[in-house]
């Protein structure tokens, strides 16, 4: 049996709330990062996982500090020193998309130890685990001067060189799958979009049409037992129907309140050989997501009661009944329509001191329906007509018509009275 410890997206360098942490010097969120990532590291050496993936985007840009760098390095190498294979997959955020320069994981191609295997284009290689040999193939961030000669997308769209290179990163898949010695383990690795998967939080800036497309289909073919992949935040399965898992095991902490909802963790793999009932032996995975203690985010819309006078304290008794401890906490309170706001921001802000972090604090308001204005052009005959002007003005208000005649009928009879007024004054 081959054990595998799959996660991506750890993205060292995300540092959208908090503060410098005094012990170390270092940002607090980096520190919450680190932490998730350690957890996940502690479990695959606990349980002696045989691979470890990372599928993608280590770090938050292609330039990460040499802080981040250090943690990163110092985690995997708890992994090396255990005799676990450390397959790393280069993700967007890790390229720096410019010709001639190293990705910011390059350097785990260079160190003079074994146990690291990094794929910064397609390719297959055979990995010695402690349990036996296993097939990966690796597919970083599709990167079109890898995949298309310049000749090829000079004259082409931006959505026709998608395409393309959609089409090439699946026949590449295709080949390298068919090279693969059926007879051991194998695994699909990469950071890419599927096209069934579900964006959430900041990643959804990424839109459908610039990121090249994969069918499940096309990732869950044989000789594969196990498809891990990287890029999108939210853990999620997408080839229930299929054969072979195509899983993203999704972030490892929330990057912001996209995705406060999501359920953070990593997956465990296990890839084993059975008898089936015919007598003939069969490779299946069984695999199930782990969640990891993260820093809690929460989200607070509060509605006000127009009926009672005093906002502040509305939401003063509120926000009392949650417990905000070690929590990142986002208030949105919303006001009732053609009210002032009236709230005190000091005080709330001093209610909420019990939060880890106060990402802010922001009033909604909804907008009101207007309807469109009636227009007559200069010149026209309903400018004379009373009763043609008030059907026009009553079928915009009123939906039923029997009421809008009695509308229009009462109104002639109101119009009536004040031009006899007005004649009876002038006598």
């Amino acid at each position: 049996m081959i054990k595998i410890f799959h996660t991506a997206d750890v993205h060292f360098g995300v540092e959208n709330y908090g503060r410098t942490d005094p012990a170390t010097g270092h940002h607090t969120r980096l520190l919450d990062f680190v932490k998730a990532f350690n957890y996940c590291i502690d479990k695959a050496i606990e349980e002696k996982a045989d691979l470890f993936i990372l599928a993608g985007d280590a770090f938050k840009t292609p330039n990460p500090t040499p802080t981040h760098q250090k943690y990163l390095l110092r985690s995997l190498l708890r992994l090396q020193q255990e005799k676990i294979e450390v397959v790393i997959v280069v993700g967007n955020h890790d390229h720096p998309l410019s010709f001639g320069k190293v990705h910011a994981l390059d350097v785990f191609s260079d160190i003079p130890v074994q146990g690291f295997h990094v794929f910064s284009r397609p390719e297959a290689k055979v990995i010695q685990t402690k349990s036996g040999p296993v097939s990966v193939v690796g597919i970083s961030w599709p990167m079109r001067q890898h995949l298309m000669s310049k000749e090829e997308f000079v004259r082409s769209s931006s959505l026709d060189i998608t395409e393309k290179i959609s089409q090439a990163v699946a026949a590449k898949i295709k080949s390298l799958a068919a090279s693969l010695d059926p007879s051991i383990p194998a695994v699909l690795t990469g950071h890419l979009t599927v096209s069934n998967g579900v964006f959430s939080g900041s990643e959804k800036r990424a839109v459908f049409g610039t990121d090249p497309l994969f069918l499940p289909s096309e990732l869950g073919i044989e000789p594969f037992n196990y498809v891990a992949l990287g890029h999108l935040h939210r853990h999620q399965s997408l080839n229930v129907l299929g054969r072979v898992p195509v899983v993203y095991s999704g972030s490892l902490e929330r990057i912001d309140f996209g995705e406060v909802r999501d359920q953070k963790g990593f997956v465990v793999a296990e890839i084993d050989t059975i008898k089936n009932a015919g007598g003939q032996y069969e490779r299946i995975c069984n695999w199930e997501q782990r969640l990891v203690p993260t820093r809690k985010m929460l989200q607070l819309n509060l509605l006000l009661d127009p009926d009672v006078e005093f906002f502040t304290k509305q939401l003063l008794d509120q926000i009392a009944t949650y417990d905000l401890s070690d929590s990142i906490v986002k208030l949105f309170y919303h006001l009732p329509p053609n009210r002032a706001d009236t709230v005190d921001q000091g005080l709330i802000l001093r209610s909420l001191s019990d939060a880890w972090c106060v990402a802010g604090v922001v009033p909604v308001r909804k907008n009101l329906e207007r309807h469109a204005r009636i227009s007559l052009a200069k010149g026209s005959d309903k400018l004379d007509d009373p009763e043609e002007l008030l059907g026009l003005y009553f079928s915009k208000k009123i939906e039923n018509s029997d009421h809008t005649r009695k509308m229009i009928q009462k109104s002639l009879m109101i119009l009536e009275e004040v031009k006899n007024c007005c004649a009876d004054s002038e006598k």
